[in-house]
């Protein structure tokens, strides 16, 4: 048998906290490993439990949950731990800001039991959470803040270094918010294929999930079109 997998609930109200822990308990492949009702306390318990997955709620007190992610999960960070972000602010400015900070993904707490035990699951595989045309929608509403400065050039020269001409080809359609299925189409190869490309991608820049790999190409100027602003987000599961 597989081991469940390891789960810490960062959030400061105790009525939703329990909740949590009550949906996840009931779940024969989760074990609930802890709880945190502040930030700093969510970091602590982090780094002394290592879960495999912290859903972590956004505004909590003494240290809010994105600079929680940071600590936890953001650049710089040597064993990065995987997060999911589940609040009840639908504001893009929070989506943006949690993934930046590291996160795996982003679910709404109003989202069906069902969902969010599966949407553990999704992140724990090493998937992230938010479907294509909503990463590209969400990525290109802030494209501003990511424009490419001369510091990044040496970054740029390694990515094109790093990969192969194709591997670099599924990377400009990833950060265009294309499926596995849109980019086999695109690319005209199978399906199976582009998620050996999109894995060999994620290995060889050292990225956790796509989400990460798009934030890269356009950091680097790979991608530095307008795209259509974000105004609803919606989250799939894969």
């Amino acid at each position: 048998m597989t081991e469940p997998i390891r789960v810490l609930i960062c959030e400061d109200q105790e009525l939703v906290r329990t909740g949590y822990v009550t949906i996840f308990s009931a779940q024969p492949d989760v074990e609930v490993v802890g709880e945190a009702a502040d930030g700093r306390a969510a970091v602590e318990a982090a780094r002394r439990l290592r879960p495999d997955v912290i859903v972590m709620d956004i505004r909590m007190p003494v240290l809010d949950g994105i600079e929680a992610t940071r600590q936890l999960a953001g650049p710089g960070v040597e064993a990065p731990v995987k997060v999911l972000v589940v609040t009840t602010f639908n504001v893009d400015e929070y989506v943006y800001e949690a993934l930046r900070a590291g996160a795996s993904g982003f679910l709404l707490k109003d989202t069906p039991p069902a969902r969010l035990v599966d949407g553990v699951r999704t992140i724990a595989r090493g998937e992230s959470l938010l479907a294509p045309a909503v990463t590209r929608s969400l990525i290109g509403h802030f494209a501003e803040r990511l424009r490419p400065t001369d510091t990044s050039r040496p970054a740029r020269d390694t990515v094109v270094r790093t990969l192969t001409p194709r591997e670099l080809e599924v990377l400009e359609h990833l950060a265009e918010g294309l499926s596995n299925a849109e980019i086999a189409a695109e690319l005209v190869i199978s399906s199976e294929t582009v998620k050996t490309y999109v894995s060999r991608i994620l290995t060889k820049l050292d990225l956790r999930d796509r989400v990460q790999a798009v934030v890269l190409a356009y950091r680097i100027g790979l991608i530095d079109s307008a795209r259509p602003v974000l105004t609803t987000v919606e989250v799939a599961l894969g």
